[in-house]
C-alpha cells in the first residue's frame, strides 16, 4: 500500500460510466423489451501509484466496471480517460498499445488460464503478441517472471492443472506483470483461495506494487482484505457509488447508511466485545438491475430513508463537515456517534398518506 498525493493527476478517471445490457425479448424493430443497467453513473478518479478498493455486494457491478474501464467492454455513456486520454471510443488496433499499461488478474484462477497450454506459453503470450524477444530470450523473461511471483522456474512446461488455487493466481500474476504495466485492475483475487494463501498472495502484490510503482484498483466484498492493501475506498451499490474516501475515514466515519451496514457485519478484533457491537441487518434484498428504485437506489433497504429520497438521486458530493476527498451520495448522511439500529424509514407512511380513499 502507498499513499498517492491528492494533487497528483489521476491516472484513470472514469466520467459518468454507463453500461447497460440488452434482456428480455427481442422485438421485430431488433430491440430489446428491457435493459440491465450494470453500471449507471459512475464517477471516479485512480492516482498513480495509490490502491483504490472497490467493494460491495455481488452484482452490484464491481467487475463489469473493472471490464469497463479497461475497455474489455465497450461502455453504453460515459467516457474513460487514461494518461490524460479518452480512450472510450478507441478501436482494437488503437487500444493495442495501451493494453501494455493496463492489465488484469482475474477471480478464478482456474478458469482464467486455459488448461490446454503450458504455463510458459501461457505467461509468454503477452511477449509474443507485442513481438517482444523470441526463442530462448523470452524463455528467459518467462522464467524470470516465475520466480518473481514465488514459482519454480523449472516448472515452465507444465500444465495449469498441475498447480494448486494458490499457484495459478501467481502465474495469472505474473502475466498481468509481463509488459510492466503501470495498473493493474485485480477483480477479487484471493476469493477463491484458503484464508493461508490469501495472505501470501496479498503480500505479493504489495511487494510487487511498491517495486514496480504500480497502480492498483483493487475488487472485493471482503472489507478486512481492502482495509489491508487499500489507501482509499469506493463504496458501490446497484450500478452506483455511494461513497468514496480514505479508507481510514471509510472504518472511522462512514456517512453512508449502506457502509455503516457492510462495515457492522465485520467480525470484531475483540471476541468479548462481539455481543455489544453494533449490528445492522437490511431489510430485503438488493433491486433488480434491471429495474432500479428511483430516487437513491438504496432507499428500499435504508433505515434512514425518507421522501425526498425516493424522489431525487442524491449527488456525490462532501456532507456535513467532510473534505473534498471524502463523497457522499446520501440525503441524510450518518453523524459520528448516530444510531442506525434505531433509525426507522419512513416512507411507508406517507406513501399511504398519498393513497386516495376509495369511493363507494
Amino acid at each position: 500500500m502507498t499513499s498517492a498525493a491528492a494533487s497528483d493527476p489521476p491516472l484513470l478517471e472514469a466520467r459518468e460510466v454507463h453500461k447497460h445490457f440488452p434482456v428480455g425479448q427481442r422485438t421485430l424493430l431488433g430491440r430489446y423489451t428491457e435493459v440491465l443497467r450494470a453500471v449507471d453513473g459512475v464517477s471516479l478518479e485512480v492516482r498513480p501509484g495509490e490502491t483504490l478498493g472497490l467493494v460491495g455486494e455481488t452484482g452490484c457491478g464491481k467487475s463489469t466496471l473493472a471490464r469497463c474501464l479497461t475497455r474489455l467492454y465497450d461502455i453504453t455513456a460515459g467516457e474513460v480517460w487514461f494518461e490524460g486520454r479518452d480512450i472510450s471510443r478507441l478501436g482494437r488496433r488503437e487500444m493495442r498499445p495501451l493494453r501494455r499499461e493496463m492489465q488484469m488478474i482475474f477471480q478464478d484462477p482456474y478458469g482464467s488460464l486455459n488448461p490446454r497450454r503450458r504455463v510458459g506459453s501461457v505467461i509468454g503470450d503477452a511477449f509474443a503478441i507485442h513481438n517482444i524477444d523470441d526463442g530462448e530470450g523470452r524463455k528467459r523473461r518467462v522464467k524470470e517472471l516465475m520466480e518473481r511471483v514465488g514459482l519454480n522456474p523449472e516448472h515452465y512446461n507444465r500444465f495449469p492443472a498441475e498447480f494448486s488455487g494458490g499457484q495459478r493466481q501467481r502465474i495469472g500474476v505474473a502475466r498481468a506483470l509481463a509488459l510492466r504495466p503501470r495498473m493493474i485492475m485485480c477483480d477479487e483475487p484471493v476469493s477463491a483461495l484458503d484464508v493461508s494463501i490469501q495472505a501470501q498472495v496479498l503480500n505479493l502484490l504489495v511487494d510487487l506494487q511498491r517495486d514496480f510503482d504500480l497502480t492498483y484498483v483493487f475488487i472485493t466484498h471482503d472489507l478486512s482484505v481492502v482495509r489491508h492493501v487499500s489507501d482509499r475506498i469506493a463504496v458501490m451499490y446497484l450500478g452506483k457509488i455511494v461513497e468514496t474516501a480514505p479508507t481510514q475515514q471509510i472504518f472511522s466515519t462512514p456517512r453512508h447508511p449502506y457502509t455503516r451496514a457492510l462495515l457492522s457485519a465485520l467480525p470484531p478484533a475483540d471476541p468479548d466485545s462481539a455481543d455489544s457491537r453494533e449490528r445492522i441487518v437490511l431489510a430485503g434484498d438488493m433491486p433488480s438491475p434491471v429495474d432500479p428504485p428511483s430516487g437513491c437506489r438504496f432507499h428500499t433497504r435504508c433505515p434512514k430513508a425518507r421522501p425526498d429520497c425516493v424522489a431525487d438521486v442524491p449527488p456525490l458530493e462532501p456532507v456535513l463537515d467532510d473534505r473534498l476527498e471524502h463523497l457522499t451520495a446520501c440525503f441524510h448522511p450518518l453523524r459520528p456517534g448516530e444510531d442506525l439500529t434505531a433509525s426507522r424509514p419512513q416512507i411507508e407512511e406517507t406513501v399511504l398518506d398519498e393513497v386516495p380513499e376509495e369511493r363507494p
